[in-house]
Formats: C-alpha cells, sequence, structure tokens
C-alpha cells in the first residue's frame, strides 16, 4: 500500500508541476496532495518538497497560515467556472451531468473562498 500511496504522491507531483504551466490545472492542490502521501509515506520525499526553492514554497505558506493569496482564489475560481461552465454547455452528452457540474463548480469555489486570504 505504501509503494501505490507514493506513486500517487509522485503522479500527483507531476501533475502539480505540470499545472505551474497549464492555466485549467491547479498548482497548489496536487502539491499539497502530494505533501500529505509523502508525510504518511516517505519521509525523506516529503523533507525534499518542503525544500524544494519554488515548489516548498506553496506547501509552506499554506501550512503556515492555513490561506490562500487573493491572485490565486481568483485565478482557480475563475478556471473552475470557465472549465465547468464550457463542459456543462458543450461537453456534457446527458442532461444529468449538466446541474452536477454546476454543483461541482459550486462546492469546489465555496471550498477554496472558505480559507482566509493571504496578504
Amino acid at each position: 500500500m505504501k509503494i501505490i500511496l507514493t506513486i500517487l504522491g509522485i503522479i500527483s507531483l507531476i501533475l502539480g508541476i505540470v499545472g505551474i504551466f497549464v492555466p485549467l490545472l491547479p498548482t497548489t492542490p496536487f502539491l499539497l496532495l502530494s505533501a500529505a502521501i509523502f508525510f504518511r509515506t516517505s519521509p525523506r520525499l516529503y523533507e525534499w518538497l518542503l525544500n524544494q526553492k519554488y515548489l516548498g514554497t506553496y506547501i509552506r505558506k499554506f501550512r503556515e497560515n492555513k490561506a490562500i493569496p487573493l491572485h490565486a482564489k481568483i485565478i482557480s475560481v475563475t478556471m473552475i467556472w470557465l472549465t465547468l461552465g464550457y463542459c456543462t454547455i458543450f461537453v456534457a452528452p446527458y442532461l444529468w451531468l449538466k446541474p452536477l457540474f454546476i454543483i461541482l463548480a459550486i462546492t469546489i469555489s465555496a471550498h477554496i473562498l472558505s480559507y482566509k486570504t493571504l496578504k
């Protein structure tokens, strides 16, 4: 199980890194997931991740302040609504999927906005 979780942590880390360059893919949630997985499975990978010059900053700021920067909130919520709105209007082949996408967007937005804003 430890190996499977470590592999999931590495996949999450890769997605987080890709998210730096791809606007539709969030960075911080994937990095936080990787940190949480590595914390439980590999102290060495966890310390390595926290000590990274750029990636570790995301995780340390969130852990210390339990807050998200305003620009990250704006970008995240905007991208969620653009992506799920597009899926709702143009992609969802079934009528029952449309309200599901909207509920998902509302829920994720509420979760992101529930955190304090880092100044």
